[in-house]
Order: C-alpha cells, then sequence, then structure tokens
C-alpha cells in the first residue's frame, strides 16, 4: 500500500511539474520546482537505499523533461541524502520508528525548517550545477532564492491540503 501510494505521488508531482510548473517563470529566474516534496516527506524508518533511488529516479525523469543531464538526479539524490539526517534533529526523542514526516507529526515550526533546509540545499545544488560557473552571480542568487520561496509556498500550500 504505500509503495503504490509512493508511485502515486512519483507520478502525480511529476506530471504537475513537467505540465503546469515548468511553465510559470518569474522574471526569468523564479521556477517552482514542486517535486523536491517528495523528498521531504520521507518517513523516519524508510530505508535509505530506497529513498536514495526514488530521489534519483524523479530527478532523472525531470532532467529526460528538462534536458538537464543529471542536474537534478543529482540534487535530488543529495536532498535524499542528508533528508533522514536533517529529520532526526528536529524529531522528539521518543519518536515511533516510522514516523511520517509532515506538519501534524512535527509542527509546522519544525516542517517548515526542515523543508527550507531542504529545498535551500536542493535550490543550490540544482543551480551551481546548472550554472557551473558564478559569472553571473547576481542571476544565480536570484534563482536559487525566487525558485526556493516558490517551492516553499506549493510545500506549505499542500501540506495544508494533506493535514
Amino acid at each position: 500500500m504505500e509503495s503504490l501510494r509512493r508511485i502515486i505521488l512519483f507520478i502525480v508531482l511529476l506530471l504537475a511539474q513537467v505540465l503546469v510548473l515548468n511553465r510559470i517563470q518569474l522574471f526569468h529566474c523564479a521556477t517552482p520546482l514542486l517535486y523536491v516534496y517528495f523528498a521531504v516527506i520521507f518517513p523516519l524508518g524508510y530505508p535509505r537505499w530506497a529513498a536514495l533511488l526514488w530521489s534519483f529516479f524523479i530527478g532523472l525523469a525531470v532532467d529526460v523533461f528538462f534536458n538537464t543531464p543529471g542536474v537534478a538526479a543529482g540534487a535530488m539524490t543529495l536532498v535524499a541524502l542528508l533528508q533522514p539526517y536533517l529529520l532526526t534533529l528536529f524529531l522528539p526523542r521518543e519518536a515511533e520508528e516510522n514516523m511520517a514526516t509532515s506538519a501534524r507529526t512535527l509542527g509546522w515550526g519544525k516542517f517548515m525548517t526542515l523543508a527550507t533546509i531542504l529545498v535551500l540545499i536542493y535550490c543550490l545544488a540544482f543551480f551551481s550545477l546548472e550554472a557551473f560557473s558564478f559569472f553571473n552571480w547576481l542571476h544565480w542568487l536570484e534563482c536559487i532564492g525566487g525558485s526556493a520561496l516558490l517551492t516553499l509556498l506549493l510545500i506549505f500550500t499542500m501540506e495544508t491540503l494533506r493535514s
């Protein structure tokens, strides 16, 4: 059952990104990257190898559609690698082994902080790999900041609907 939900979420986030969100580009730099939500909400006891594979494959699918060879896959794999370590910083000591990562279980403040850190890491890795130079560093910072804000706005909206 859990695998079926994860597959459905994978498809829904990928379709939303490809068909709708990629067409949104504010000020030629800010694009919402909602598929990062997929890596943010892995539960506490989820196998790390599975989280890495799932994140790599959604990043690879995004790379195929957007012609960014390996950029999204690498950044999503990095986020999936760091997510369990960051998640343990926000959990109470007596947390269940399969505790879901959501605003309902963590509280809004902790969930927003966790999501903000992971989205900023993703945007930093994604736009650094995409630009592969810091020649136009102001545009690079605008892309990171704008995309992170739009992504966080969508993640918090999704989490509100999920709760």
